[in-house]
């Protein structure tokens, strides 16, 4: 396992920017393409003047449109600028498929449980049972919404976990890296008034899904279990994700938080539960040991580039 360029050891034939370069052209890129994207998205219905989403359409157009566009503003500075191939960030060809779909399944499965904790320990309350099957338009939402998160996670994967710890690894080293995109990471999923228990659970997501992937040495994996998760998240229980309501019906079971903010999350769902906090942090841990292993059986030396910038 090299940790010096991670993924692949394919040169990029372009310019890299510096370590600390690196997240502000990330943040810039996400500006200038959200500003035409919210635009689009008021002007046509699917979010008000505050850009929060409009029901379940307009959730599922702020997923494809903004987060499509930023992806669009990333692959031509990849293309152009820095001039790495795919396999540079993550996307590898061998096990593609068999990654992504074992991902998406796994997401499901860990929120499911991460929910099912939650409610044994007398924090949520059941209510009705399959009630989105009894409307097929909230069934048809669903789908969309599926589709939406794929788009939404698979880009943020690649954007974060991808090109940006890659790019800083190659100027810098891993950790700096992995430090530097789960901070910025955490910043573009802050709001004002959002709890600290909420801000330290999107950090912990972010040290979670970039120890996945450098233990990968992919990203096929974490992006389809960032899309199960938040799909299951948004459209099972009827629980908000992050303080965002779906607007559909629970697919599974409506459940009511009864317990206290610290076990449920509160208005912020699952993601601002303790519970989360205990998952996460298992499971960095988890992944830090496979790579420790896989580095012990390697061999592999974890040096700083010659010439590294920061």
């Amino acid at each position: 396992m090299n940790l010096k360029t991670i993924y692949s050891a394919s040169p990029a034939r372009g310019w890299l920017p510096w370590a600390l370069l690196a997240p502000v052209v990330c943040l810039v890129l996400a500006i200038v393409t959200d500003i035409p994207s919210a635009l689009f998205l008021e002007r046509f219905g699917f979010a008000d003047a505050t850009g929060e989403p409009i029901g379940a359409q307009g959730l599922m157009a702020l997923l494809v449109v903004s987060f499509t566009a930023w992806m669009l503003a990333v692959a031509a500075w990849i293309a152009f600028v820095e001039r790495r191939n795919a396999g540079t960030i993550g996307l590898t060809r061998p096990g593609a498929a068999a990654g992504f779909s074992g991902g998406l399944v796994a997401g499901v499965v860990t929120l499911t449980a991460v929910v099912a904790c939650i409610w044994l320990a007398g924090g949520y309350e059941p209510g009705a049972l399959f009630p989105a099957a009894q409307s097929p338009e909230a069934l048809v939402a669903i789908a969309g919404l599926f589709v939406g998160f794929i788009v939404q996670a698979s880009i943020e994967e690649i954007i974060f976990r991808g090109w940006l710890t890659s790019a800083i690894t190659r100027r810098s080293n891993v950790i700096c890296a992995v430090v530097l995109s789960s901070l910025l990471f955490t910043l573009l999923h802050f709001s004002r008034g959002q709890p600290w228990l909420v801000t330290g659970n999107i950090l912990l997501f972010a040290l979670f899904a970039s120890a996945w992937s450098i233990s990968s040495n992919n990203i096929w994996g974490v992006m389809g279990w960032h899309a199960g998760w938040n799909w299951i998240l948004a459209t099972g229980f009827d629980l908000p994700v992050t303080g965002l309501d779906a607007g559909v019906p629970a697919l599974t079971v409506s459940l009511v938080p009864a317990g206290p903010d610290l076990l449920t999350g509160g208005a912020q769902g699952p993601e601002g539960s303790i519970v989360c906090t205990l998952f996460f942090v298992c499971g960095i841990i988890f992944f830090a040991w496979r790579i420790a292993r896989k580095r012990r059986d390697l061999g592999s030396d974890d040096g700083t580039p010659a010439g590294a910038q920061i």
